[in-house]
This record gives structure tokens, sequence and C-alpha cells, in this order.
């Protein structure tokens, strides 16, 4: 691909920080919409005439489509010029947005929602690349301190904006308030991304590369939204989409390889530090994502948050991120970038190791406040960590190693969603089995029988117990086991190579 246009032609001081927030809030709006439909599922379905199992399909549709189109995003830039690209997608996203709004079929929904995450998928990498452009290398880090937060921001909100909106307003709101914000990232777009667009380059398309990265990606991450509901791979359909992804994955490999043309440029693997960032990268965030998925659901059903206290205590990492993004764009450049990253995974890992300590009886508070300390390290973790797997590849390889960034990310969270109810729900089955076994309720009966409790009432209540118990148990085991995937990352950076490049990154397309 061609270089970007020089610096010279860039965008003007004073109009540098319109565009930058613009950029990030598009961002924040796409990583918001993998969340927000979570928590209004049962509504969506009461209101479309439809069950829970397939109201699920609105979340599993949007993660697809996204998964699918994130890593062409290299090749689309190419073909039709960043700035370009990132406002065609933002017009689609809110045209989709709308369209979910005023769906009155589950059919409907369903095909706004692969749209949306078509669009969408564009925006996330491309929001990162043009940022980079915008600033001056002085500043990049800042910016991207910037753009990470509203990373961090947006699966911690979801479900809190959306429960909100579906509760006071209605469920078409979760997607309707997209509108204005996309019309208002269209003008920004329109008005002052002009001067950072990139040459076009004609390239013919390879079809075979794309038809096997549908195949492999669209059934994997059809195996990780269905497989706990199909008992995995006691499930025939699970173990053909399994088979069938792992053998795509292969032949897509091999392909684009060979490609003189590939949709996904894969030979950015060949730098080290590349592959060794986005592997901790894969690995930290699917860590550090996996309270996320467990936390609020633990709050909610176990402790009786309502969902918008759940959301806000989550929330709480994102703010915690941003106090600290300023010092960590500064240390940047005057520090081994790997040393920031470990020491920001191990702050995680630290607090993980703390969340251990929690009980039934824990307060708002008393999570909240661990979950501002979380946040703390994060930027620590995310900044130089997305810092090196650019700045470790040549400029023209830019695009395509955000593109593929981004793809890491997206299937990082959907493993760790998966794996980690997974884990939650078998580690809390074999808990309470080992407290039944423990236990001797008949002491416990006849206290309460005696209080005029009827023996049914008992025998729920004591149940109740058990199963809140046995919960909070497998949390603590989940802890456990993510603490030590985030220490193995935080020891697996030092095998990237120091970057030569310091301080702002690379202005490449």
């Amino acid at each position: 691909m061609s270089s970007a246009k020089p610096e010279s032609a860039g965008i003007a001081p004073s109009r540098q920080l319109a565009a930058g927030l613009v950029l990030a809030l598009a961002n924040f709006m796409v990583i918001l919409d993998l969340t927000i439909a979570n928590v209004s599922i049962p509504h969506v379905a009461g209101s479309l005439g439809i069950t829970l199992e397939q109201g699920a399909w609105i979340i599993t549709s949007y993660a697809v489509a996204e998964a699918i189109c994130v890593p062409l995003t290299g090749w689309i830039a190419g073909r039709f010029g960043s700035v370009r690209t990132f406002v065609v997608s933002m017009v689609g996203f809110g045209i989709l947005s709308f369209l979910c709004g005023i769906s009155i079929t589950m059919g409907m929904l369903v095909a706004c929602r692969i749209g949306q995450g078509i669009f969408g998928a564009f925006l996330m990498p491309l929001s990162q690349t043009l940022l980079l452009k915008v600033f001056p290398p002085e500043k990049r880090n800042m910016a991207l301190g910037m753009w990470a937060v509203t990373l961090l921001m947006g699966p911690a909100l979801g479900p809190m904006i959306g429960g909100y909106l579906t509760e006071n307003y209605s469920w078409h709101w979760i997607f309707l308030i997209n509108v204005p914000v996309a019309i208002l990232c269209i003008g920004v777009g329109i008005v002052l991304l002009k001067p950072v667009e990139t040459d076009r380059q004609t390239q013919p398309i390879d079809f075979i590369g794309l038809a096997l990265l549908v195949l492999w990606v669209g059934c994997l991450q059809l195996v990780l939204d269905l497989g706990r509901n199909h008992d995995w791979f006691a499930d025939p359909m699970i173990v053909a989409l399994s088979i069938t992804s792992f053998v795509c994955l292969l032949l897509f490999v091999i392909w684009e390889l060979g490609e003189d043309h590939p949709i996904v440029d894969l030979r950015v693997f060949r730098h080290r530090g590349f592959s060794v960032s986005l592997t901790v990268l894969s690995l930290a965030f699917a860590g550090y994502f996996a309270g996320f998925v467990i936390v609020p659901q633990w709050q909610q059903a176990w402790l009786g948050f309502p969902a918008t206290s759940a959301g806000l205590s989550s929330s709480f990492s994102a703010t915690g991120a941003l106090f600290t993004a300023p010092l960590a764009a500064f240390l940047m450049s005057r520090l081994d970038p790997r040393l920031l990253v470990s020491g920001g995974i191990a702050w995680i890992a630290a607090t993980t190791l703390v969340r251990t300590t929690w009980t039934t009886d824990a307060d708002f508070w008393t999570l909240s406040i661990l979950q501002l300390v979380q946040g703390l390290g994060v930027t620590f973790m995310m900044l130089p960590l997305m810092s090196l797997t650019l700045n470790t590849v040549d400029d023209n390889e830019v695009a395509s190693a955000a593109g593929l960034q981004s793809f890491m990310r997206t299937i990082a969270t959907a493993v760790a969603t998966s794996i980690t109810l997974s884990y939650w729900a078998d580690t809390q089955r074999l808990a309470r089995s080992d407290a039944v076994g423990a236990m001797q309720p008949e002491a416990v009966q006849d206290s309460l029988t005696g209080l005029g409790f009827p023996p049914d009432q008992v025998r729920q209540i004591l149940s109740n117990m058990v199963d809140l118990e046995a919960t909070t148990l497998a949390l603590i085991h989940t802890f456990w086991a993510t603490s030590a995937i985030l220490l193995f990352a935080a020891a697996l950076i030092w095998l990237a190579p120091r970057p030569t490049r310091s301080g702002g990154m690379p202005l490449g397309h």
C-alpha cells in the first residue's frame, strides 16, 4: 500500500483535538454496541415474540460479522482510502442502527445487526490509525491513550446504558442513540479528516482468501457463542463447526502466505515484536475482560445489584485508566515499553488476586474501589502494547497490523467470555456438590423449623445459601485462573525485542 500524505498537509493544530475526540467517540460507539444489548434480550424477546435463545442471535450476529470483517481493514483502506472508508462505514453504521431501532421482526433485527457488525468492524482499527495521522509524533501516545480509554469504557458502560434505556424508555433506544453520534462523526470526518486521506491502490480481490476467512472465523465465533448452551463437543453441530473452522484456518494461512495480493496480510507476523506483542495483548485482554464478564453477573444474580449499579461498578476500572493515561503516555517515550507492559499486567494480576478475598456480604464500594485500583494499571498494559504492535512493523503495514490487532482483541473477548462462563458454571457445580456433602443441615433445619418456618421454605433457604456460597467460591477460583494467565503474559512480553523507535508511533497507511 502507499504511504500517507506528507505531514505538512495534515490537520491544523486547532482542529486536532476535535478530530481526535470524534475518532475516539466513533470507536466507543462501536465497542459499546458489543455489550449494550446484553441486558435487553428479555425485553426484545418479549416484544418480538421469540425465545431467549433466539434473542441471543442479536448479540451473536453482530459479533460474528465484526470478527470476520475486522482483518479486512488494511485491504479495504488501501483500495478506497482510509478517510473515505471511515466516513462510508460510519454512514452505514448509522443507517443500520436506525433500522435496528425500528425493527418489527426478528429477521429484520438480526439482518441489520449483521450490517452493523460489518461497518463497525472497519471503524475500530481505522479510528486508531487515523488518530496517528491527525496528531504529530509528540502527541500520538496521548491521543492513543484517549482512544484506549474508550476501548475500555465501552464494554463496562454497555450493560449499564442498555439497562437504563430499556427500563426507562424501550429496547429500541439502545440502537437509536447511535444515530446522532453517527451524524456528528460523519460531519466532522468530512470536514476535518480530508487532509489525512491516503492514496488509493487498485488491487485484485482475493475471493478464495475472503471465502476461507468467512468460513473459519464465522464457524469459530458460532462455536464460542453457542457452545455453552449445547454442551460443547457433546453436540455434533459444535464438533462439525469446530472441524470446519480448523480446516479452513489452515487453508486460509497457507493460501494467504502464497497469495501476491492477500485479503489479510499475514506476512506482518514475520516481525517477532509484532507476533509476541499481539500474543501478549490477546492473553492480557482476555484475562482482564474475564472480570467484566462474571463480576456484573455475580453482582446482579447473587448480590441483588440493579443492572445500572453493576454497570457503574464495572465502569470504575475505566475511570482508573483515565487517571493514569497521561502518565503512561509520558513514560512510553522514556522507559522500555516492555517494562511498562509487564508492570501493568502484573498490577492487574495482583488486583485480581485481591478479588479472591471477596465475600458474599461485600457492598458496592468494597467491590468498586478495587475496580478503580485495577484500572490504574490498565493503560500501562494497553498503550505500550498497542505501540509495540504498530512500531515493530513497516510503515506500509500499519493499517494491516491495526486490523489484526482489533481482530485479536475481538477474538480474545469472545474466547474469554465463552471459556470464563463455562469454567465458572462447571466450578460452581463442583463447589455446590462439595458443600452439600460437607454440611450437616439437620441442625439448621431444626432451628429454622423451631422459629416457625415451613419445611419446604427451610429447604429452599438452605439451597439458596449453598448456591450463593458455591457461586462465590467458583468466582474466586476463576480469579485464581485468570491471575495465572495474566502473570504468564507479563513474563512473555520480554521475548519481544526492544523497539528501535520510541515516542510517537509510525505514520503509515
